[in-house]
């Protein structure tokens, strides 16, 4: 019967990727071109040979066993058997193993990986399924029943190579995809900004150096104009500067319209963050602000699309020296010119011989620059217990608290003279700073595995904050930098001394109609899925990168179940809040639910989620849950514009957002208060500043909890924890200041205890060497108070045995 079936077989069609012959009355496998595997090997575009992709990112769309249907059943068993599965089992074990065939699924797109999987799905599929195809069951039957002239195991791979294609569709259409996420000519991107010969003017230098001052001035000199800047609080600085000059100028920012004119028509002039700005408007004058941020490794697709696509006749780039080189090279591929205007800055930075040791020595004008929440609220706290009154800005606080704060701080006649702030200062905020306080030179950050790492920071970023102090035009002639501690002071001369490496790279972000591209080929794949497979395939210029989407990967994997267009799937992924913020993202998660189900965000849906009103916060929790709430209002107004029918209240969510700023306010006027409140809300005992579940990093949660469980036996597993913290990173610090920095946390981890106090204002600097001589004496003397000679002498080998 198999004989029978064999001109059957001859009149079925061809099977991509290979053609069958006959030599000697046996079919074999021939290979001819297919479109996968031409695109594994061509070169994509007129740049050379394209990397081979990342084939882990193939996820495979599950195929139900049984396809093929009835009536394709009968015709297999009709013109053969019923299938022995054993047989067919042993058969597909041995197609798997064979040489040729790898190499054939190799010249078919089908890497060790991906032929793996196939195969595994391809073997499932037959095994399971209770009728295959007519061409399929034949084949199978010859190849279990010996016919050696008319049955090989090599006959399987045409069959094999269509499951494939259907498990991973991406094999079908690599060229199309390749040539979407061809990211290698961007100016192409923007017509209309090709259509005009557009003039460039960089204006260079460091903080406090008027450049940006004289592109404004340009600004609101022309008929039109559009100003792009990295803060809310600078692009509503400009468009107040520029309305009291009575030059009609509109704010836009991706939460808010402000219009200049009553009736809501647009102004000729537009202050803008720098994501809000349109590319097809066209303007007498643009200006960019910040530039350098082209590198940053989130944003800096903001930037590029900036400088690429603004359609105005001049363009005004503000921002450090070290971007000259790359907007001069990024101008050369749009035909367009640059003429550099360097400034120097306008009062003179001093960095001091001295450190400021202890906060007994602060003087009116001092801001302290923490790098963590946790140390804004003991700096704050210390100052407090020493009569001082002091003002506090970090990056979580509304725009609104920090302008109060700064301008709490700047008022002469206000008694708070000093500034505790993180590196949110570094922009945005107009203060009168005499002196720069670095309370660390190190700052904390968090890796691609969310691992906390400690490093030294930038000469750019030690610049941009040291720059504050001594503006020009406050009260402060001169301005003055230095640190806490003596041994930072050294290595912060190091980094100011350097130059900042220029700007090698700009950042490039795919489109939302790039997504859709993609999806059109891939509909089955999920949007992270789609993300990580277009990043994958893009090809970039050696002046270009793209930027890290592990925000937009967050956010797509954790509204993945929820069904949703994919163009509003990718606007709720963009939308900017921390995913460290767990209310904001279960938020974020239920509006996307309520969306999906075309049920309107109503403001009474708002009010009932976030418990509004809310009262002012009693301790630190409560500050930071309101911050928190503070930013679920802005996620809305940010979706409001741009799904107006179904976030429909923006008019009273921003009503509500003011009320809450103020009590936020409240709060932080108060911080002190609140963590004395935080600190007697505690366990009897507990040498706390703040409870255990505030933004506190990784490593001091797990050197607390050591310390707490262990006591002073503890203190070696405290410097093993803090030290290897800030080793994590230790080969991206420069070698001179490695050494040091590891004594640094060493020191650190010892003195844990005794810093906590200090910080608390429960000891002080002479109480502490007071107990340090008692100690000695004591030590000295052969009492060890709790515990014996014996036990102190085996914890001190095996504090030994450790170091070892």
């Amino acid at each position: 019967m198999s004989r029978c079936a064999w001109p059957l077989l001859r009149r079925l069609p061809a099977r991509a990727g290979l053609a069958l012959r006959h030599d000697g009355g046996a079919p074999r496998a021939r290979p001819v071109a297919s479109s996968a595997s031409s695109s594994s090997s061509a070169s994509s575009g007129d740049g050379g040979a394209s990397r081979a992709p990342d084939t882990s990112l193939f996820v495979p769309v599950p195929l139900k066993p049984g396809f093929g249907g009835a009536a394709e059943e009968d015709v297999g068993a009709e013109l053969t058997r019923p299938l022995d599965k054993g047989e067919v089992l042993k058969n597909l074990n041995k197609f798997y193993k064979r040489k040729e065939i790898q190499r054939l699924g190799a010249e078919n797109g089908l890497d060790a990986r991906l032929f793996h999987q196939a195969f595994i799905s391809f073997r499932k599929y037959i095994m399971e399924s209770s009728s295959v195809s007519a061409d399929l069951h034949i084949i199978l039957n010859d190849i279990c029943c010996g016919f050696v002239l008319l049955g090989h195991v090599d006959d399987l791979f045409p069959f094999f190579l269509r499951h494939a294609k259907q498990i991973f569709p991406m094999l079908d259409c690599m060229d199309d995809l390749r040539k979407i996420s061809d990211l290698r000519l961007p100016p192409n991107w923007y017509p209309d900004a090709r259509a005009i010969q557009r003039k460039i003017i960089f204006h260079a230098g460091p903080t406090n150096s008027g450049k940006t001052y004289h592109a404004i001035q340009r600004f609101l000199s022309a008929k039109s104009g559009i100003y792009c800047g990295p803060l809310k609080l600078l692009a509503h600085e400009i468009f107040q500067k520029s309305n009291d000059a009575s030059v009609p100028c509109d704010l836009v920012t991706g939460e808010e319209r402000v219009f200049a004119n009553e009736d809501a028509r647009q102004a000729p002039h537009v202050a803008c963050t720098i994501e809000m700005c349109s590319t097809n408007t066209p303007y007498e004058v643009a200006v960019i602000d910040e530039i350098q941020m082209i590198r940053d490794p989130a944003r800096g697709w903001a930037w590029t699309r900036a400088i690429l696509g603004l359609c105005a006749e001049e363009i005004h780039v503000c921002g450090e020296p070290a971007a000259v080189d790359l907007v001069r090279e990024l101008m050369y591929t749009t035909g367009e010119e640059v003429e550099v205007r360097n400034y120097k800055r306008l009062t003179p930075l001093t960095v001091l011989d001295y450190a400021l040791e202890s906060l007994d020595n602060l003087r009116p004008g001092d801001c302290i620059v923490c790098f963590s929440k946790n140390d804004i609220y003991s700096v704050s706290r210390q100052i407090e217990a020493r009569g001082l009154e002091c003002a506090v800005i970090y990056g979580s606080l509304p725009p609104g608290t920090k302008l109060e704060q700064a301008k709490k701080f700047n008022d002469p006649d206000d008694p708070c003279k000093i500034l505790v702030a993180t590196d949110a200062i570094g922009m945005g905020l107009n203060l009168c700073i005499r002196r720069i306080i670095f309370n660390s030179i190190v700052k904390p950050t968090v890796n691609e595995k969310g691992e906390k790492e400690i490093d030294s920071i930038t000469t750019s970023q030690a610049l941009q904050i040291a720059g504050r102090a001594g503006r020009f035009g406050s009260s402060f002639k001169q301005g003055e930098v230095t640190t806490m501690h003596h041994d930072d002071l050294v290595q912060l001369k190091e980094i100011l001394s350097e130059a900042v490496p220029p700007v090698k790279a700009a950042g490039l972000h795919p489109t939302p109609e790039q997504i859709e591209m993609f999806a059109y080929h891939l509909p089955d794949a999920t949007l992270s899925n789609l993300i990580d497979i277009f990043v994958s395939l893009s090809q970039v210029d050696g002046m270009y990168f793209v930027c890290n989407i592990d925000d937009f990967k967050f956010l797509a994997d954790m509204i993945q179940h929820i069904p949703l267009n994919l163009r509003s799937r990718y606007v709720f992924c963009t939308a900017p809040l921390n995913r460290k913020e767990p209310f904001v993202c279960t938020t974020l998660l239920k509006f996307a639910r309520q969306f999906s189900r075309n049920e309107p965000l109503t403001f009474d849906w708002l009010c009932r989620h976030t418990k509004w009103p809310l009262a002012a916060p009693k301790n630190i929790k409560e500050l930071v849950h309101l911050e928190a709430v503070h930013d679920v209002f802005d996620l809305y107004l940010w979706l409001s514009y741009r799904f107006m029918d179904m976030f429909p209240d923006a008019v009273l969510v921003r009503d509500i957002q003011k009320k809450l700023d103020n009590i936020i306010q409240i709060g932080v006027c108060n911080i002190t208060k609140l963590i004395r409140a935080s600190q007697s809300a505690a366990a009897p005992g507990a040498a706390e500043v703040v409870p255990e579940d505030f933004p506190l990093s990784r490593t001091q949660k797990d050197a607390r909890v050591v310390s707490d469980r262990h006591g002073a036996a503890s203190t070696e597993a405290l410097s093993v924890a803090m030290e290897a913290a800030g080793l994590r990173r230790a080969k991206n610090l420069r070698p001179s200041r490695l050494d040091s920095r590891q004594e640094d946390l060493k020191s650190y981890g010892r003195g844990s205890l005794a810093n906590r106090l200090l910080r608390e204002g429960l000891l002080t600097q002479e109480m502490l060497r007071q107990l340090e001589s008692e100690w000695q004496d004591q030590h000295r003397n052969g009492r060890y108070g709790f515990g014996s000679k014996r036990d102190d002498q085996h914890s001190s080998k095996e504090t030994r045995k450790k170091r070892k």
